[in-house]
């Protein structure tokens, strides 16, 4: 079945389906495994020490598949300069670069005069206008149930999603909620020409980074078993809820500030939970989606899964 849009010829790719930038979780093999199963994968490039770091993990996808794939840059949410990092991604000529979480003015300007395709993750149609207006190729667009950062809202995708639709001319793609070929399926109905998943392959077996405790809390959790954190801060972040997450919580209704709030919320403890399984010391990221987890497959797995789902809806439809 033909599965392309206008996503799917912008990117080159066989099927509208794009893996988020996912923190410290997105590398070489978990980008190459969704851009060989017909998706685009992505490396998360901030979550890397440094330029030549960068340069070494685009160069092993490459060895990994010849598909296209991206390069997510969270600007904004690391407080790191990104110019060098992103001169990585011209001077490899990436095909694909996304951005999240910062205003993308200075990447979009960056890459401006080369090939590579620009997508903008944004929460409201207004940024969405605005990332139209300043050159981007696409939007991808977060609904209030994904997992890690949010928009400060709260508006679901199923309302978002043709909001932003009717909004700009330029492609569109869901995310938050997303998670299998129904998911699929209802963004193609509201108007989107893709999807981004993260949460969901997280729960994968090409996810080596994830530690088996993270995934298999993401398969035993239901809808109900995530939080928003951060929101006192101006950031709010969909999260796995454990001990560690509700005294963020407390901390916030107690009205403490960043300073406090920083251990409880860096980098190090979000490591500690993904890397290391250790939830009595840190948080990991999850969307509402995680109650739509039953189990670990391989990436290749999922997307036969998805697409046989999602074909059966669409021989439906037709009937």
């Amino acid at each position: 079945m033909d599965w392309s849009t206008r996503l799917t010829k912008l990117l080159n790719i066989e099927y509208p389906i794009i893996q988020g930038g996912l923190a410290y979780l997105a590398y070489a093999d978990l980008a190459a495994a969704v851009s060989n199963a017909g998706g685009l994968g992505q490396i998360t490039a901030m979550s890397l020490p440094s330029p030549e770091a960068l340069r070494e993990e685009i160069r092993k996808v490459r060895c990994m598949t010849d598909k296209p794939f991206g390069v997510n840059y969270a600007i904004g949410q690391h407080g790191r300069p990104f110019e060098h990092m992103l001169e990585v991604a011209v001077e490899e000529n990436v095909p694909v670069v996304t951005m999240t979480g910062g205003n993308p003015a200075p990447i979009i300007k960056q890459l401006a005069g080369t090939a590579i395709k620009k997508l903008v993750l944004v929460a409201t149609r207004r940024q969405a206008v605005k990332a139209e207006e300043l050159g981007a190729d696409a939007v991808m667009v977060v609904g209030q149930e994904g997992g890690g950062h949010l928009g400060r809202e709260d508006v679901g995708t199923i309302v978002l999603v043709p909001q932003v639709v009717d909004a700009v001319s330029i492609p569109v793609v869901a995310s938050g909620g997303i998670g299998d070929g129904r998911g699929l399926m209802a963004a193609l109905s509201l108007g989107a020409e893709g999807i981004e998943m993260g949460t969901r392959f997280i729960a994968t077996q090409e996810c080596v980074h994830a530690h088996p405790a993270y995934k298999d809390a993401l398969v035993q959790g239901t809808e109900s078993d995530t939080a928003v954190i951060k929101r006192t801060l101006g950031a709010p972040a969909r999260v796995i809820r454990n001990a560690w997450t509700d005294q963020i919580l407390q901390l916030e209704q107690q009205g403490k500030g960043y300073e406090e709030l920083q251990d409880y919320i860096s980098g190090k403890a979000n490591r500690a939970y993904i890397y290391e399984g250790n939830e009595e010391k840190g948080f990991a990221w999850a969307g509402q989606v995680m109650g739509r987890i039953k189990d670990i497959p391989t990436v290749q797995e999922l997307f036969i899964r998805m697409l046989d789902e999602a074909t059966i809806i669409r021989t439906k439809w037709k009937s």
